[in-house]
């Protein structure tokens, strides 16, 4: 089977560090974003840090009108951390969906900033607050939560709070953007969910329905995929937002492998009724870090996408290098969904 690859811009990365910034002079990275036809441009949100020792993350707003070439939207950030709450340390890595003529955001945050993460702890110049064995565990131990919040214009914003398991490091939350069989369906990675109790042996994809995107099954929920492939092996979770095609759902995710610790990009399409069946997957990514601006930064090789768009029948894949940078890859739309149907389940 040929390996199917995306085409990088060779003006990558489009978006990069704005020295002049306070909150976004040392990251600019892991984008979400969505088009809208109707005003023929492109809605990106970035997550951004600055200088500071404690790593306070936000998300900042860019447009383009072209798909490549974006524009900030303001000197300030467009969405930040909280205050004192569960998203009072870092608002990261947003998925755009539009349900009900409204953007509604997942994002993933912890009650402290993270620090510089980057490097060995002895080593940082901040660390969280070590708090009581009493309070609770997700606070103790500044876990990553899945969070969601609600918007109609990317300027006034409603914090719908915790998504997620509150006992485990729970994230990379997507929703399937219309209800399936009566109820919504997500895409999640709880990442204590391994051993031969729940059939992977390294984080995986889980898959839940329910009655209200605010509703986490106590039942608990399904695995999807656990790794297959070379390229996977480490750990895998959910990337964008789906995209619902004559043929099933387009899943993003990605995988991490064991040999060099990098993330790569791969996609597989899953029923249009049970979206808990997986009808194709790629055996081999179709982005893997290669360039100066995915293998030099914070996490040296990554390719993290959380956003992308379909424009005049062009694919393009907003995703984060090397927790520093936004670039984009591009593909026929059509050329990607055809790969993605020859791949075996």
């Amino acid at each position: 089977m040929a390996h199917f690859k995306l085409k990088r811009y060779e003006k990558n990365p489009i978006l990069s560090p704005d020295p002049k910034s306070s909150w976004e002079n040392r990251v600019i990275t892991n984008p979400g974003a969505i088009y809208e036809p109707q005003e023929k441009k492109v809605y990106m949100l970035y997550r951004a840090a600055g200088m500071e020792p404690e790593h306070k993350i936000y998300m900042g707003l860019a447009t383009s009108t072209n798909g490549y070439d974006f524009q900030r939207v303001s000197d300030r950030p467009a969405f930040r951390p909280g205050d004192y709450g569960i998203d009072g340390g870092c608002v990261e890595d947003a998925r755009i969906h539009k349900i009900g003529g409204w953007y509604v955001v997942t994002y993933g945050t912890r009650p402290f900033p993270p620090g510089h993460y980057w490097l060995p702890e002895p080593e940082r110049p901040w660390v969280a607050p070590k708090l009581p064995e009493d309070l609770p565990w997700l606070m103790r131990t500044n876990a990553m939560t899945g969070a969601i919040a609600f918007t109609q214009d990317f300027k006034t914003w409603y914090r719908g709070g915790r998504q997620t398991n509150p006992l485990a490091n729970d994230h990379d939350v997507v929703i399937f953007d219309e209800k399936i069989g009566g109820k919504w369906w997500l895409i999640h990675r709880q990442e204590n969910l391994v051993g031969s109790k729940y059939g992977t042996p390294v984080p995986s994809m889980w898959i839940y329905p329910t009655e209200d995107l605010l509703s986490f099954p106590p039942e608990g929920s399904r695995l999807l995929i656990r790794p297959k492939y070379w390229w996977e092996e480490k750990k895998m979770g959910a990337s964008n937002p789906p995209i619902k095609t004559p043929y099933g759902w387009l899943v993003f995710y990605h995988g991490l492998d064991v040999a060099k610790s990098h993330y790569h990009i791969g996609a597989m399409l899953v029923d249009l009724k049970d979206p808990a069946k997986v009808l194709h997957r790629m055996p081999e990514p179709m982005l893997s870090p290669e360039t100066p601006y995915e293998l030099d930064g914070y996490y040296p090789g990554v390719c993290f996408p959380c956003g992308h768009a379909v424009i005049d029948g062009t694919f393009f894949l907003y995703y984060g290098g090397a927790d520093k940078y936004v670039a984009v890859a591009t593909c026929r739309f059509q050329d990607l969904i055809d790969h993605v149907r020859s791949c075996p389940a």
